[in-house]
């Protein structure tokens, strides 16, 4: 490591970046399962799809209407592509990455220069 490399080490600062993270990741996993299964055409009257659907709709109202969706309907299921799912899942890393580098820079972060 440099000598004058700057390190913040402040466990509160660290803690605050994996709650960020933490919280980022689970929006991420919601997104993602309700992606692939619109793109799969998964029964909407399933319990569990019902519950990725309506959690993630309202993460998702602020992007509605970039894109129109692309369906394809087969024989037994409508295939979905959403692309406002995948604007809000990089839109949302963009967001938590930010508010990570907020986080780092409020602190004071201390300095390790060996003199």
């Amino acid at each position: 490591m440099n000598e004058n490399t700057t390190v913040s080490t402040d466990p509160k600062n660290l803690q605050a970046r994996k709650i960020v993270y933490y919280i980022l990741g689970v929006f991420e996993v919601l997104l993602a399962f309700r992606l692939i299964f619109k793109l799969l055409g998964a029964n909407p009257q399933s319990p569990f799809v019902s519950f990725i659907y309506s959690v993630t709709q309202a993460f998702l109202i602020p992007f509605n209407g970039i894109f129109r969706s692309a369906v394809t309907r087969g024989i037994e299921a409508q295939s979905v592509l959403e692309p406002t799912t995948i604007i809000a899942m990089i839109v949302y890393a963009i967001i938590a990455w930010g508010i990570v580098k907020l986080i780092e820079i409020s602190k004071p972060a201390q300095n390790n220069k060996v003199h």
